[in-house]
């Protein structure tokens, strides 16, 4: 039997709750086995982000061909990239490697509301990293983010915004609908033949740090483990909607305090 393993780019999270950290718990909490390949790391907690340290280009590259060198890697999430030089990196790597599943996530902000993505690597992650996506997973501000436009404030503007996504070059787009209103919080799958809506309840609580890098990364376990775009996304979303309903369980920090990735088991 072949153990299902996926990769993550991403940075570091001092704090344990998103970034590399939230990757590895999210891909061990849904059997699969992690590899990483740390991009930033960040001095980070639930308050704030306090300082970002990236990592050489070359080292980012180091660390992706060692993984697939050796790893039979079924599936790649990409989160924080930091810098054009990394976006670069990581897209040489990535297509010389070519891997099966591409889960983009395309961070910008912290839960925190600290920027994460300097304005000039926003550009490169259109042109060199999005072409090469499976997915990309934009919240509704980092849609309209990569759209340079108003974000969007109805269903029909979502899905407007995420055919405009899928033209830029990804397979699929996947548009997480948890900045919005109402009682539900209602995701958008989109590709090039439909839309599917994913919908579950808004659970209210201030423990949401990490979410956006959990979901994607629970996509990319699902991919890992064989299932298709649409299973993937579902099991995901069921997934992350227990976390962050069991969040407040746990007593972590001051602010936007983590989600309960083993939730399932304690």
């Amino acid at each position: 039997m072949t153990t299902p393993v996926a990769l993550t780019i991403a940075g570091s999270d001092s704090s344990g709750g998103a970034g590399i950290q939230a990757d590895l718990k999210t891909f061990a909490a849904l059997g699969v086995y992690g590899a990483s390949a740390i991009t930033a790391l960040t001095a980070q907690n639930t308050r704030g982000v306090t300082g970002i340290h990236a990592v050489p280009a070359e080292f980012v590259t180091a660390q992706i061909d060692a993984v697939f060198s050796d790893l039979e890697v079924g599936a790649v999430k990409i989160g924080m990239v930091a810098q054009p030089a990394s976006i670069d990196a990581i897209a040489a790597a990535l297509s010389r490697w070519a891997p099966r599943h591409i889960v983009l996530d395309p961070v910008m902000v912290a839960t925190s509301g600290d920027r994460l993505l300097a304005s000039e690597a926003v550009e490169a992650l259109r042109r060199k990293l999005m072409p090469l996506a499976s997915v990309i997973t934009p919240n509704l501000p980092e849609a309209a983010a990569l759209l340079d436009e108003a974000v969007a404030a109805s269903e029909a503007e979502i899905e407007s915004q995420g055919r405009r996504l899928l033209a830029l070059g990804c397979r699929a787009v996947l548009i997480k609908g948890g900045h919005g209103a109402g009682a539900e919080s209602t995701d958008y799958l989109l590709d090039s033949e439909k839309t599917i809506n994913f919908a579950a309840p808004r659970i209210t609580t201030r423990n949401t740090h990490g979410t956006g890098c959990s979901l994607s990364s629970a996509v990319a376990a699902g991919l890992a483990r064989g299932e298709d775009l649409e299973g993937a996304v579902r099991n995901a979303k069921a997934w992350i909607s227990a976390a962050i309903a069991a969040a407040d369980r746990f007593s972590v920090g001051h602010g936007h305090g983590p989600i309960h990735h083993f939730h399932k088991f304690y």
